[in-house]
């Protein structure tokens, strides 16, 4: 078992922050829709697909607690490595590919401060599409010891809000929650010029944890 995986089965789970409006009602649904069972069986129409759903949103939200990885630039997300491409400016973007199954409490890449939390409005494509680059998004900006670090929190066609934990001016520690893409979809990071990435394409990623950079 890799060294990620001990990390994030060892730690206890919680909720993700920002999660109330959606998981909260479909809960309390299905309370009521049980209880209403004993009177009439016919509840159970209802109540069955509501407790479902309520155990699946439990099973989204999930938000381990993690050990920092080793390395200069931590992956800020859960999923697979969809693509790393050459920026015009130097840069090199990694962009990672979040699936429903996976954690989508996103992290902060290294220690630093943020500059800037910028919410950009726009389509709602799978994040597989390679026009997803015009998706609603959030654009963070970290002043670190690299020089400024560009994270990029991408909504898809089931995602519809991101949550930011932080805002302009904070300080973060490598690792530390930043921010919720409930059901969605794509996390890209930019390594600065002079740095070569660790992961390739298809790789899988642990948020905090699996190094970026090649040291």
């Amino acid at each position: 078992m890799s060294d990620s995986a001990k990390s994030s089965r060892a730690n206890p789970v919680r909720l993700a922050r920002g999660v109330s409006p959606w998981l909260f009602p479909t809960a309390a649904a299905a309370a009521a829709t049980a209880l209403l069972t004993r009177r009439d069986r016919r509840w159970a129409l209802a109540a069955v697909p509501l407790g479902a759903l309520t155990g699946g949103m439990l099973w989204f939200f999930r938000d381990p607690d993690r050990t920092p990885g080793q390395g200069r630039v931590l992956s800020p997300a859960d999923g697979v490595v969809q693509s790393i491409d050459p920026w015009p400016d130097g840069r090199t973007r990694v962009a990672i590919f979040m699936s429903p199954l996976n954690v989508h409490v996103n992290r902060a890449p290294l220690a630093g401060n943020v500059t800037s939390v910028q919410h950009v409005p726009g389509g709602f494509l799978p994040a597989f599409n390679k026009d997803s680059d015009q998706n609603e998004r959030v654009v963070w900006h970290f002043e670190t010891a690299l020089g400024d670090i560009e994270m990029v929190q991408i909504a898809g066609a089931v995602a519809r809000r991101i949550v930011p934990y932080l805002s302009a001016g904070a300080k973060v520690t490598p690792g530390e929650r930043i921010g919720l893409i409930r059901f969605g979809s794509r996390v890209d990071i930019y390594l600065p010029e002079g740095i070569s990435p660790a992961v390739s394409v298809g790789e899988k990623t642990v948020a905090g944890v699996t190094r970026i950079d090649r040291g």
